[in-house]
């Protein structure tokens, strides 16, 4: 099924008060609720999902200071897809420091009334995310709001699917999250320069901060650049800082959220 787009004219969205920042591709997207009550007879009268969505745009322009709603996408209990600021361009919602890492798509549920998505809204979130990445350079990561930023945000339900792989309703398997690479026990021998260390356990620290989107060379050899690197990653995940890969950090490279 194609995806059933509600384009901003469609439903009625106020111009942005300025110049989106863009944004050419991300690690994926970042799925959200509404934080509040959600009358469940949206399900039942899709007029009322386009009056929420012009609702919840007015409140981050009038409220937060905005320049626009503050998600890439929305998605309805009708499978419906509203665009608000769309592909190519920075969302507002992931909180300070992580927008440039993710699409953000909105689901119409709450924390109260409707909080468990239909069918039709997850089949519209996945839709919208098959969009972000052929138009906006999405990659393939499917996480919630709440990973990397404190917040309830997707809630129990959506979290729970989330979490689960994003599976497509009816069983077949939608733009899933590879999810956590496998998560190999700490070698015992710390990971530390100079002088340069070697072996095969360095090779898998490597691919493991490589996939986590750290650029370096899986090589094999604990040098100069590796133990940079590890000093960036303990910075980020508030550990000492000393450029060792020692358990705590080793751990960190595969349990630690990525942003």
């Amino acid at each position: 099924m194609a995806i059933d787009l509600v384009t901003r004219k469609d439903w009625g969205a106020r111009a942005p008060r300025g110049s989106y920042t863009t944004l050419t591709s991300t690690k994926g997207v970042k799925v959200h609720y509404t934080g509040g009550r959600v009358e469940p007879s949206i399900v039942d009268d899709h007029a009322k999902c386009v009056a929420m969505v012009k609702s919840i745009q007015s409140f981050h322009m009038d409220g937060n200071g905005w320049l626009d709603i503050g998600y890439s996408m929305v998605a309805c209990p009708h499978r419906k897809v509203f665009v608000g600021r769309g592909p190519g361009h920075l969302p507002a919602a992931n909180g300070p420091g992580l927008n440039t890492g993710h699409y953000a798509v909105l689901g119409l549920v709450g924390n109260s009334g409707l909080t468990q998505p239909p069918d039709g809204m997850l089949h519209g979130i996945l839709d919208a995310i098959d969009y972000l990445r052929e138009k906006g350079g999405a990659g393939k990561e499917i996480k919630g709001h709440r990973d990397g930023y404190s917040t309830d945000c997707p809630g129990t339900a959506l979290y729970a699917w989330v979490k689960k792989g994003a599976p497509r309703p009816g069983g077949s398997t939608g733009p899933t999250d590879p999810g956590p690479a496998e998560h190999p026990k700490f070698p015992g021998r710390l990971l530390k320069y100079p002088p340069v260390m070697r072996g095969e356990d360095v090779r898998t620290w490597q691919a493991q901060m490589e996939k986590r989107g750290f650029t370096l060379d899986v090589d094999g050899a604990y040098g100069l650049a590796s133990r940079d690197l590890c000093r960036r990653f303990q910075r980020e995940q508030h550990l000492d800082v000393d450029g060792v890969v020692g358990k705590d950090t080793w751990d960190a490279a595969w349990e630690a959220p990525i942003a």
